[in-house]
């Protein structure tokens, strides 16, 4: 035997190099499809400095043994891994190179693992190169910008195991050719926009263990047939418009663990065979129209530690439950708890998540609550009361503190600034007084700070780290004093100090804030002129001065902020004439297709602190942007409305009401086409409505009244087809009102009130009996001069006759043409004339 292992040991080596031994050098097409792809891709992205070109700078012709090349490995002399995720960093906000550079790789066949994740990819998945790759078994395209539908070519790859392609711009439908994927054990699409609904072919996918389905558009009811998917572990439907009611069938997935159907329209009740899933560790039906008894056997299974069903029609009533599982995370949002914190809660040691907001839960903050070390804690719009116990932020991991709208009260303790990872703090609308601690100072992770509509009083303030993490203050409707504070983070973007005491001029260091985005004080008693160095904060979109003092005109400057999209100045006392370099608000001109809100960036920001610590505590905060700003308020026909924090992208307002000024409108106003409500009341303004208005072809409200303008409401208004809403009044307009489809729907009298010679049928008053001045006028003349003419012929036909029979009565009376003698009497010498006179009128 030892002489025969000796005979075919030579053999045994010689097969070992050449089918086991790994190549040390790739076959020649593959070498120059990978050189291929290394030339696009830097060809396509060359304005882009921050290309990682590690790795690919070991690709180079000069080598032959491209096996040893980083970014891929092979197998049997053939390229079988290929890992190019991250070569273009994922903070480059706009895509910067097409899917046409993975052509080239569409020629390495033997390809099984192919990875091209965040790389910021645009364009259409390619349609037939990967049919190419027919031994694939994981394919990773997520975090790139790939839109249009899945193209079919993908459905025959039938080895395929892993498909991960979230976090895209993919439309379309899921059609109905995944059944192809037999082997498919794990299908991400999340983050898309795929609409429809799901195919009840998905129930052919037996081999399934994961199907992430969540943040689309997919529609319509949960098929039946998703309960064939007997080896499902996780499956995520969240945050689409999902209908109707669980499939009862939902409970024949065995071995499901994680199952999410949060922020759809489900209805009906919990079905009771979700019991069947013993295996289960998360439940989230947050966000829907889940109606009825929440079960208490929800709470007995052994391994769940994630339970979350705020947000529905949901009710607790039995709140002496004993919980079999130990749970990390639980929400009972807007279920109708009432009476103290649930006593059984305290039991549950390993909870690091409670969000019981939106109840009416009543008493003070247990001391068992505060010594917990949770790192989320929402208890907003309860009637909870008494002060905050000072151990409550001696935790190291508490990252979410939201309180707002309670009766909280008293002085918030000085030991605040230790809980030094605080991301979000919110205490608004409760009744805390005192100064503000400035430990809080001592925060450096914390994003969003929220004390508005509290009795904090005072005009001391933290001085915050200039590089610190903080993005949005809102100390608003407080009884703050002093001059505006700017002890701030060089970085914040959102600055809200409304509604407090503040006085003096505005200071100049405020103009260090260079990123503010939000800047609010109105309602306050700052005075002096506005300042020119509010120019030099270029990031500006929202700029409210209204209901303060200040004085002056009102600076040119403005004009060069790019970005300002609402700027309100209402309510002070500015004086002279509106500057005609207000026409160049860029951001009032053009319409900016926006496609985040401005608060993307805090969002993402807290979004990033919150997946660092998902190695931590594994969770997420719900309804994010619902937590953060609150809604702009503004008049808005008349009346003070909000305006939605997630929408304020496309808002574009100019409200310069309730001052002192004067002169005429100048003409370049009318360039703001994007802009949507336009105040100019209550001023001291002249002259005519400029025809330029008729250029506000986005304008939805315009108010001019209580001014001085005269002459005729230009009828070019008409062709303002979103302009609902109209104030004229208190002016001296005349001549008919402009009439259209437009125009004539507001047709409220008010709203051309007081004003002199206006007609037309909005108002109900003839054009025709009531003619405008000028007409009247020339009316009057016209009477009066048919009234002479008719004078003058009347007194001549009744004045020659009237005249002449008079004389002769009065000469007959006399006895002037008595011609009969009588005796005894001289005899009168009679004229010739006399004679034919009296004969005349005898005839």
């Amino acid at each position: 035997m030892a002489k025969l292992s000796l005979l075919f040991e030579p053999f045994f080596i010689f097969f070992f190099f050449l089918f086991i031994s790994p190549s040390l050098c790739c076959p020649p097409y593959q070498k120059e499809a990978l050189l291929h792809f290394k030339f696009l891709l830097l060809q396509n992205s060359s304005s882009n400095s921050n290309i990682d070109l590690q790795g690919l700078e070991t690709w180079n012709a000069a080598s032959d043994d491209c096996c040893q090349w980083r970014l891929l490995d092979c197998t049997f002399q053939n390229v079988t891994d290929l890992d190019l995720s991250d070569l273009i960093p994922s903070q480059d906000l706009k895509p910067v190179v097409t899917s046409d550079i993975l052509a080239p790789l569409f020629h390495l066949q033997t390809l099984i693992s192919f990875d091209i994740s965040y790389n910021n990819i645009h364009g259409e998945i390619p349609r037939v190169g990967f049919a190419n790759l027919s031994n694939l078994v994981s394919l990773d395209m997520r975090g790139n910008s790939f839109n249009g539908s899945i193209p079919p070519s993908l459905f025959s790859l039938r080895h395929l195991e892993e498909l991960d392609m979230s976090d895209n711009l993919i439309e379309g439908t899921l059609g109905t050719n995944f059944e192809n994927l037999s082997n498919l054990k794990w299908l991400n699409l999340n983050g898309n926009s795929i609409h429809g609904e799901i195919p009840t072919q998905i129930g052919n996918l037996t081999n399934l263990h994961r199907l992430l389905l969540s943040d689309n558009k997919i529609s319509g009811a949960i098929p039946p047939s998703l309960s064939h998917l007997k080896s499902l572990e996780e499956l995520n439907l969240g945050q689409n418009f999902l209908t109707m009611e669980l499939p009862t069938e939902i409970g024949n997935l065995s071995n499901i663990r994680w199952l999410q159907l949060c922020n759809n329209n489900l209805s009906g009740e919990i079905p009771p065979s979700i019991q069947k899933m013993e295996q289960l560790q998360i439940l989230d039906l947050e966000n829907n129209l889940f109606a009825g008894e929440i079960p208490p056997w929800l709470f007995d299974f052994n391994y769940l530690f994630d339970l979350s069903l705020g947000e529905n029609k949901l009710v607790l009533k039995n709140a002496r439950i004993e919980p079999r599982c130990m749970l990390m995370r639980l929400s009972l949002r807007s279920c109708n708890l009432s009476g103290q914190i649930p006593i059984w809660i305290s039991n549950q040691t390993d909870l690091v998540f409670l969000d019981l907001s939106n109840n009416n839960l009543e008493g003070t903050l247990p001391q068992w609550l505060a010594q917990r070390d949770l790192s989320g804690l929402l208890l907003s719009n309860n009637k909870l009361s008494g002060s905050l116990p000072p151990h409550l932020f001696q935790s190291q991991s508490l990252n979410f503190l939201i309180l707002s709208n309670n009766n909280l009260l008293g002085l918030l303790p000085d030991t605040i600034g230790q809980a030094t990872e605080m991301i979000i703090l919110r205490l608004s609308g409760n009744n805390f007084s005192g100064p503000i601690p400035t430990s809080i100072s001592n925060m450096l992770e914390l994003v969003l700070l929220d004390l508005s509509s509290n009795r904090f009083s005072g005009n001391k303030f933290p001085v915050f780290n200039p590089k610190s993490s903080l993005l949005y203050i809102d100390l608003s409707s407080n009884k703050l004093s002093g001059q505006v504070p700017t002890t701030f983070p060089l970085g914040i973007k959102v600055l809200v100090l409304s509604e407090n005491e503040f006085y003096h001029v505005l200071p100049q260091n405020l103009s260090n804030l260079n990123q503010l985005e939000y800047l609010d004080l109105h309602s306050n008693n700052i005075g002096g002129e506005i300042s020119n160095f509010l120019s030099q904060m270029s990031s500006l979109q929202i700029l409210n001065l209204r209901n303060n003092s200040f004085q002056g005109s009102i600076p040119i400057h403005l004009s060069s902020l790019s970005t300002l999209q609402i700027l309100d100045l209402s309510c002070n006392n500015l004086s002279k004439t509106i500057p005609h370099t207000l026409g160049n608000l860029s951001r009032m001109i053009d319409h900016h297709d926006v496609s985040s809100s401005i608060l993307s960036d805090i969002t993402s920001q807290i979004i990033l602190f919150v997946r660092i610590g998902l190695t931590k505590t594994v969770f997420w905060l719900p309804n994010l942007e619902n937590l953060l700003l609150h809604d702009l308020e503004v008049f808005w026909k008349k009346l003070k409305r909000g305006l939605p924090n997630k929408n304020l992208q496309l808002y574009t307002f100019l409200d310069l009401s309730n001052n002192q000024l004067s002169g005429e409108i100048p003409n370049s106003l009318g360039e703001l086409k994007n802009l949507k409500s336009l105040n100019l009341s209550q001023n001291k303004l002249s002259g005519r409505i400029p025809l330029s208005f008729g250029g506000l072809q986005s304008l939805e409200s315009l108010d001019l009244s209580h001014n001085n303008f005269f002459g005729e409401i230009p009828c070019i208004l008409a062709n303002l087809f979103e302009l609902s809403y109209l104030d004229l009044s208190n002016n001296k307009l005349e001549g008919r009102i402009p009439s259209g489809p437009q125009m004539d729907r507001m047709n409220d009298p008010n709203s051309y009130a007081n004003n002199s010679g206006l007609c037309g049928m909005q108002i109900k008053v003839s054009c025709e009996k009531v003619p405008s001045e000028p007409k009247l006028k020339e009316e009057k003349t016209k009477k009066s001069n048919s009234w002479e003419i008719w004078f003058s012929w009347e007194m001549a036909v009744i004045g020659y006759p009237s005249g002449f029979l008079s004389t002769v009565l009065v000469m007959y009376v006399i006895g002037y043409f008595n011609i009969t003698p009588q005796p005894g009497r001289r005899k009168r010498r009679r004229g010739p004339v006399r004679h034919s006179l009296f004969g005349f009128l005898r005839i």
